[in-house]
């Protein structure tokens, strides 16, 4: 195969992924869910706490920065935590508690009622987001897990939404996009705009 014959293949690819997403309507509206139960919160007071491994703790700082930065336009920042920045914490907590404890460690310190947290995993196996979200769930934490199409740990909780693929980097885009569009529409119903750049 061709270098361009490979760019063409992963661009396909990429965009059957997103098609299968928009022509699966219960996908769509858990999407929708996801982006009300952020509102919800929001709206509390209350905030939202993403994690992941890998290249996925760097779409959980990605989308932290989204709510305490901007996304499409100019408003007060919303409160987000990304459970994977801080490097004292988190060898601290490796060192005394073990990998697996990463996360529930940081939700049972920073987490309140009423917040929700964002698990992000490829697999759906990643034990530390598996631990989280079992330590969500004792504090009354609402969950959004982030997967792919496979059966996984992940599916026993609160909300479950599976990029359709079980290609890592077709899921990776696709969960990247997803945590778009709720950043959109958690602006649009916080701030009352849907102002995107042009």
């Amino acid at each position: 195969m061709t270098n361009l014959e490979i760019i063409k293949s992963q661009i396909a690819e990429s965009a059957a992924t997103k098609e299968r997403i928009l022509a699966d309507d219960s996908l769509m509206e858990a999407i929708r869910k996801a982006a009300e139960v952020c509102v919800t919160a929001y709206r509390n007071g209350k905030k939202t706490l993403f994690a992941g491994n890998g290249g996925s703790a760097a779409d959980a700082q990605h989308l932290a920065g989204e709510f305490v930065s901007k996304f499409y336009f100019d408003r007060p920042g919303l409160p987000s935590i990304a459970l994977t920045t801080d490097t004292s914490i988190l060898t601290a907590i490796g060192n005394d508690y073990g990998f697996n404890r990463l996360f529930a460690r940081q939700v049972q310190a920073q987490g309140n009622e009423g917040d929700v947290f964002i698990g992000i995993s490829t697999s759906g196996n990643s034990q530390n987001i598996v631990e989280a979200l079992e330590e969500c769930r004792r504090k009354g934490i609402f969950t959004i897990a982030l997967t792919g199409a496979r059966p996984c740990k992940m599916d026993d909780f609160d909300l479950v939404i599976k990029v359709p693929s079980e290609s890592t980097p077709r899921i990776q885009e696709c969960q990247t996009m997803i945590g778009h569009i709720i950043c959109c529409i958690v602006e649009q119903e916080i701030f009352g705009q849907y102002n995107p750049q042009k």
